[in-house]
């Protein structure tokens, strides 16, 4: 994917970010000497830390650019949500796969126990906190819409 704007050196870590994400999707695309493998539970952990990042980098360019420009503010804040949604669902899948140890876990989410709770539920944690930020700023019904109605057309 590239774009048609110039590229500078004002995001080198995000683009980074996004090379690595495609480097990572080119590596699982299945080959014919072998299938995909399926996710675990330490590839949803990394890519709903990924997720909640740049929920965190979307809500802060929705606030900082609703005042000049409020339509594409109101954009931003739109994918602001759709991007928890997002990690909302890769949040919810990793609770149903399997531990990759044997031994019995308790897989689901404790509020009360986050801070002392077993490593397993770091992701529960940056999700909370992903939560809190959402449901500030979203109404429940929201975070339960579909995406639907953009008329916005791209424009040379």
């Amino acid at each position: 994917m590239t774009s048609a704007l110039p590229v500078g050196d004002a995001h080198p870590y995000l683009r980074a970010a996004s090379a690595g994400i495609r480097h990572h999707a080119r590596a699982l695309t299945p080959h014919a000497e072998h299938t995909a493998s399926p996710a675990d539970r330490v590839h949803l952990d990394v890519l709903h830390a990924h997720l909640t990042a740049l929920h965190h980098l979307l809500d802060q360019l929705a606030e900082s650019t609703r005042p000049p420009h409020p339509t594409a503010g109101r954009h931003l804040a739109t994918a602001h949500t759709r991007l928890f949604q997002a990690a909302a669902a890769v949040h919810d899948a990793f609770h149903v796969l399997p531990a990759a140890d044997k031994t019995p876990t308790d897989t689901e989410c404790h509020p009360e126990r986050l801070p002392e709770g077993p490593p397993v539920l770091t992701i529960c944690q940056r999700h909370l906190a992903a939560g809190h930020v959402i449901r500030r700023k979203t109404t429940p019904s929201d975070l339960n819409t579909p995406l639907h109605g953009h008329t916005t057309t791209c424009s040379q």
